[in-house]
């Protein structure tokens, strides 16, 4: 019954008895991952929304079949919309390029709703950078850390404004625009106690989000290989705090392996003060590899064996202390992280290399870039509206050829 406190687990105790009935099992450390026994079917289940993955139709039909009706279990089946195109799933839409191996996510109209429900226009001058960044002082040999913001505390009203503000568009920019977290973050880290600055950074981010509108993120077929981007900016932050950053996607298990969408994208304070850079590039790392963990568990119960995770760092000091090529001292603040994470690879969960910093992706969400850096590198990020716009027409096309010739 709605408003049951309990109605929610003992739907999902109904259901995972009517699946166990009919074969189906839950992955022992994945939350909503089932598997068949037997059948090539998989899925994930997250509050009514099934992802299926199966091999043939009809394995996927006995699922349905075993959500539909039920005779060992008493009670009337489940009723279950079908879409066999698998276009929307969890409010993303997906766009399948079957030819090209590849596929696009975007959740159409869902910043235009977000902007009408806080009653944000459209700025007149677009808007490319989501949060002011600070301006390089070039020649400078000391590094300072960021002042205090000493602007007027906000009215709760005010802050409540800035709390849904984050609480909308997080799951968007998890989802499908990853350019928004490091703006997110820089916001919600100061959302408890909000100033005039926190509103201008909010109004700044809505004007941002408002020009640019339906993102799109897209997924190109690979080997299934976890990999791993770190980076981490020293002393960026307020309270003399570094920001660390990851880049998470499906490729090869290769020296160089070439990047993809991202499935994650890490955005996040290092809550403790770091004593240098290469400091802040090991907690990086820590906090990356224990945040890829989980995510190798979860490949691996969906049956991709995943080889040591490559995980790639610009810092040559970090790399070095982690495979044993330097030697430190007098490290007692980073112990603990470089000697778990050489412990980890020790046990072949991850491969620690160097690349230069050009070419790490995690550096993007690290810092608060000027706007000349955000117009070059989302559409690296993030694919062009218009490539997919091309690939809904085209399919559109080929589906009215298709009537036409069943009607002749």
């Amino acid at each position: 019954a709605y408003g049951l406190p309990q109605s929610g687990k003992l739907a999902h105790d109904l259901l995972r008895k009517r699946l166990n009935a009919a074969g189906y099992h839950e992955a022992a450390t994945t939350p909503g991952l089932w598997r068949h026994v037997t059948r090539p079917v998989q899925f994930t289940v997250v509050v009514n929304d099934f992802g299926v993955k199966y091999v043939c139709k009809n394995h996927a039909k006995h699922l349905l079949k075993a959500l539909k009706s039920d005779h060992k279990i008493p009670g009337d089946g489940y009723e279950v919309e079908e879409d066999w195109g698998g276009t929307r799933y969890l409010g993303i839409t997906m766009d399948w390029n079957y030819k090209g191996h590849e596929v696009h996510l975007s959740m159409p109209e869902y910043v235009e709703h977000a902007l009408a429900r806080f009653s944000h226009t459209i700025p007149n001058k677009p808007q490319d950078q989501p949060h002011p960044h600070t301006i390089p002082t070039y020649g400078a040999t000391v590094q300072y850390a960021k002042p205090e913001d000493t602007s007027r505390r906000l009215s709760p009203s005010e802050k409540k404004f800035i709390q849904e503000v984050m609480g909308v568009f997080l799951y968007y920019g998890r989802a499908v625009d990853s350019t928004m977290l490091t703006a997110l973050s820089a916001i919600a880290s100061a959302q408890a106690e909000p100033t005039e600055d926190t509103m201008t950074c909010c109004k700044q981010f809505l004007d941002y989000a408002a020009t640019h509108q339906d993102a799109i993120i897209t997924y190109k077929k690979s080997a299934m290989v976890l990999v791993v981007h770190s980076d981490a900016s020293y002393l960026s932050e307020p309270k003399a705090r570094s920001r660390a950053g990851g880049h998470f996607f499906m490729s090869a298990d290769t020296e160089d392996p070439p990047n993809n969408g991202a499935v994650l994208n890490l955005a996040q304070l290092i809550k403790a003060v770091m004593s240098s850079a290469a400091e802040a590039e090991l907690g990086a790392l820590y906090i990356n590899a224990r945040e890829a963990i989980p995510q190798r568990q979860v490949l691996e119960e969906m049956g991709h064996k995943q080889p040591p995770t490559p995980m790639q760092t610009d810092n040559s000091t970090a790399e070095g202390v982690i495979n044993n090529r330097i030697q430190p001292k007098r490290t007692k603040s980073m112990d603990m992280r470089f000697h778990w994470l050489r412990c980890r690879e020790s046990q072949n969960q991850f491969r620690i290399f160097w690349r230069p910093g050009k070419v790490n992706w995690a550096d993007y969400w690290t810092k608060m870039h000027a706007a000349v850096h955000h117009r070059n590198l989302r559409p690296e990020i993030l694919t062009p509206v218009k490539r997919v716009l091309e690939l809904r027409r085209r399919k559109r096309q080929g589906n009215r050829n298709l009537d036409e010739f069943r009607a002749h």
